[in-house]
């Protein structure tokens, strides 16, 4: 049996694209496109929206960007089967100055916020949804958030927000399946208009697992990468949540071709996915970036001083 209510969202190049600053070539953006466009998955997030007056074309790659004109490139004639996401950082856009849905290939508008800034995430989905796009906030670092702090984020998102969907995001990997099925319940009682979404690290190989305690809760929007591609640890594995579905509008093939054609290859050359220094960050929550930062050192295997050190400054 399947839950026909389910989405789910592909995110490979927008979250991988935080490994190598979005410098994949076109062709490979094209495949992965074409491969999410074929296996049934709802949407597919190319990459962010951000501010050109910022961040500098050469030093990232266009899906930073996602221009028109980028997406076009990427998209070309193709029949779009799934929608179109990109995601959108507070203060690094300017939400008034795009486009109206109906002018663009963007379907969905992702808004990332943490809790001091949900104002600002609530004025941006209301007046990107008055411009016509579906939204989501995502809600980050939700394991470092205080109970009543969170409540009342969600209290005043289902009061003041036109938001579609509102994400948990298990942004340091350090969740497990009893803290994820009390934090589902949590946001599906607070929010009873709008539908929840989960969007899971994989520190502690738990990405997977934990996608599947949230759809147990009726999360119904499910973020996953191809091969488990995102920043530091990555993310749940889109190739494995398509096969725990079970839903017959899923092709599971496309997604294994591209894995054979590009994703072998790309993982000699970007890392990714778990290791001990991420590992650690989850099981201490802490951000990634420590371990990031000794991952790309000569220091990058020396286990027990990276816990040492990271343990002696929480204690600090």
């Amino acid at each position: 049996m399947y839950r026909k209510e389910i989405k789910v969202l592909d995110c490979t190049i927008r979250d991988g694209g935080l490994m190598n600053n979005h410098l994949f070539s076109d062709d490979l953006v094209r495949r992965v496109f074409q491969a999410v466009n074929k296996s049934g998955v709802d949407y597919i997030e190319l990459g962010y929206k951000a501010d050109e007056n910022q961040f500098k074309r050469g030093e990232y790659g266009p899906m930073k960007f996602c221009s028109e004109q980028d997406l076009e490139n990427i998209i070309g004639n193709t029949e779009k089967n799934c929608k179109i996401s990109v995601m959108a950082d507070i203060g690094r856009f300017d939400p008034k100055a795009l486009i109206p849905k109906s002018e663009s290939h963007v379907d969905m508008m992702r808004v990332a916020s943490y809790i001091k800034d949900i104002d600002k995430a609530i004025d941006i989905v209301n007046t990107l949804n008055e411009k016509g796009y579906e939204t989501t906030i995502n809600i980050m670092a939700v394991s470092h958030a205080r109970e009543h702090e969170l409540d009342e984020a969600l209290e005043q998102v289902e009061k003041e927000s036109t938001v579609d969907v509102v994400y948990l995001v298990d942004s340091f990997g350090a969740l497990y399946s009893e803290q994820i099925s009390y934090l589902a319940k949590k946001y599906k009682a607070a929010l009873p208009t709008r539908e929840v979404g989960i969007h899971a690290h994989n520190n502690q190989q738990l990405a997977f697992a934990n996608t599947i305690e949230s759809i147990i809760n009726n999360i119904n929007y499910l973020d996953g990468t191809i091969l488990g591609i995102g920043r530091a640890a990555g993310n749940c594995p889109l190739e494995l949540l398509l096969g725990f579905l079970k839903n017959p509008k899923f092709d599971i093939r496309p997604i294994l071709e591209v894995l054979e054609s590009d994703f072998v290859d790309l993982r000699k050359n970007i890392e990714w996915g778990y290791t001990i220094p991420y590992m650690i960050t989850g099981i201490l929550d802490l951000h990634p970036r420590a371990g990031m930062k000794v991952r790309n050192s000569e220091q990058k295997d020396e286990y027990l001083s990276f816990y040492e050190k990271l343990t002696t400054e929480a204690n600090d």
